[in-house]
């Protein structure tokens, strides 16, 4: 009895049916759209949203479903897709989210490796799941997000099931869904978000440093929802109970024509999305829409497209995360002192990373040692590490954790952190070019190169050199149309680097290889152009 005056707080559990919930219920009509693959649009809401995946979860326990099991989506934005991250959840189980771009083997890999029961795909997809269904033994039913055609449909199939159906309760860290790494190097690996996990980071996806979302933004996320949790903006956008515009399609054609006709705010997406986005504007003589606010991850955004979107009247939140992050670890939205900066000092700090939200500590440590933690003076170099509530400690079935003791994870990124906290990327530890002791960042060169105007992309590796250890050489696809020489490229790069940067050579290729994820492939750039040598 000595302990009842003192004050408390109740005991909630964090779990995403929450978040639906609260969407539903106070957002409940705020619109849900849809352009499908066959150029039809649907509507719902919020509400609609939460009874369809209350259906879901019934239709799943009637398969024999049970909590943690997983069910997989092999699917592009939509509607029906974004049903399935809340009723997958609200059954218990767990939402794998499958790439359609990766290959066989490793699609192979990772739906064995999971232990999917149930797969839900897109018809486009279709030739994907005839090729893999007799290598997918723990896949025992299909249902077809828009078809009927070769699986059962899914709105035939939740159609079924009244809706009146209480969530799956149980421990805030039981796993919700799970995403696999591109697998750039061995297998992929799966990284299990939790639901206290993914409740802390939608949270924080709301801040005005992140996302910034208010009941008024009309988001239409061109990042994929199977890439990294779509950046967890489902989540976030439930919470604040933003409308949603989703598009099967990423012709850029396509998104400008819904841009403009459902009034949206915001959008997000890596930075060939929005190069193919400024190319089909200037080809047909259109402005671009008046968006609010343009994230862009996955890769560095090169000045001259931060530029323009800053141009547009287009907040641009330069944003750094990977899978096992879930994916947010730093945003960079405008600064304290932002109107007092020229357009010049605008693109410089945005064209940086931006800086951890609350949530996430970062530091960077020496390269040699991976160890000895180095200054926050805006010039010092080294490994990025992370560490944090939505940050990996262990991969999916793992032996060992992911993490030291102290909990820090090793991001595989090369990195200064200013002063003020803010991040800035300098290359990836296997990327990083090392010549005559020096390191040289071949993302800086990358993008530096991007900002000429005959230049559609770029990408760098260092190729070896007999006296130097190694030596950047710049590969390069030409805009089409352009008449761009070497030497122009390398005129061009004179002001921006320091000498001792200059590639050795500029080579010009038909194009640069990409993973699944749509970045730039090292690896396989490597590969292309083993017996490449300097003279």
């Amino acid at each position: 009895m000595a302990n009842a005056r003192l004050g408390a707080m109740q005991d909630w559990t964090m779990r995403v049916t929450a978040v639906i919930d609260h969407a539903a219920r106070e957002a409940g009509e705020r619109e849900i759209v849809t352009r499908w693959a066959d150029g039809s649009i649907t509507r719902t809401n919020w509400a609609g949203i939460r009874k369809d995946a209350c259906k879901m979860a019934q239709a799943l326990q009637r398969l024999g479903l049970r909590p943690g099991d997983k069910v997989a989506s092999l699917a592009m934005n939509h509607s029906r897709h974004l049903v399935s991250w809340y009723g997958v959840a609200g059954m218990g189980g767990v939402l794998h989210t499958v790439n359609p771009r990766l290959f066989d083997d490793q699609l192979d890999y990772i739906v064995n490796h999971a232990e999917d029961r149930v797969l839900c795909y897109d018809a486009a997809f279709q030739p994907i799941v005839d090729r893999m269904k007799d290598r997918w033994p723990t896949v025992e039913h299909y249902i077809c997000y828009d078809s009927g055609d070769h699986a059962p449909a899914f709105e035939d199939w939740i159609g079924s099931e009244d809706g009146d159906f209480e969530w799956v309760t149980g421990p805030e860290n039981d796993p919700c869904m799970i995403c696999y790494t591109s697998g750039t190097t061995g297998n992929p690996k799966g990284v299990q978000y939790e639901h206290r996990s993914t409740v802390l980071h939608a949270m924080a996806g709301l801040q005005p440093a992140a996302f910034n979302f208010s009941s008024a933004s009309v988001m239409l996320p061109v990042v994929p929802m199977f890439h990294a949790a779509s950046w967890g903006l489902p989540y976030a956008g439930a919470m604040a109970g933003i409308k949603f515009v989703f598009s099967a399609v990423n012709d850029p054609a396509v998104l400008h024509d819904l841009m403009i006709g459902e009034g949206v705010t915001d959008s997000a997406g890596v930075p060939t999305v929005w190069l193919a986005h400024f190319q089909y504007c200037d080809a047909n003589g259109l402005d671009l829409p008046p968006l609010k606010a343009a994230t862009i991850g996955g890769s560095a955004a090169p000045k001259f497209m931060i530029e323009r979107l800053l141009k547009n009247g287009t907040r641009v939140q330069h944003a750094w995360g990977m899978t096992e992050t879930s994916p947010i670890g730093t945003v960079g939205g405008p600064t304290w002192d932002w109107d007092s900066l020229s357009l010049e000092e605008k693109v410089e700090k945005t064209a940086m990373q931006g800086r951890p939200i609350f949530g996430v500590q970062l530091r960077t440590v020496d390269l040699a040692d991976m160890t000895t933690e180095l200054p926050r003076d805006g010039k010092t170099s080294g490994a990025l590490q992370i560490r944090g509530p939505w940050i990996i400690k262990r991969y999916f079935k793992a032996e060992a954790d992911a993490v030291g003791n102290d909990g820090w994870f090793d991001t595989g990124d090369v990195g200064i952190i200013h002063p003020d906290g803010t991040l800035q990327l300098t290359d990836r530890t296997k990327d990083v070019i090392k010549s005559g002791g020096e390191w040289i960042s071949s993302v800086e060169l990358e993008n530096a190169a991007c900002g000429h105007p005959g230049v559609a992309e770029a990408a760098c590796i260092g190729i070896f050199h007999p006296k130097w250890d190694e030596r950047p050489v710049l590969f390069v696809v030409k805009k089409a149309g352009a008449e761009v020489t070497s030497e122009d490229i390398l005129e061009h790069l004179k002001p921006q680097i320091a000498k001792w940067w200059m590639p050795d050579a500029v080579e010009f290729v038909d194009d640069i290889p990409h993973t699944a994820t749509g970045k730039i492939s090292k690896k396989d750039l490597r590969e292309r152009f083993r017996d490449y040598a300097l003279g």
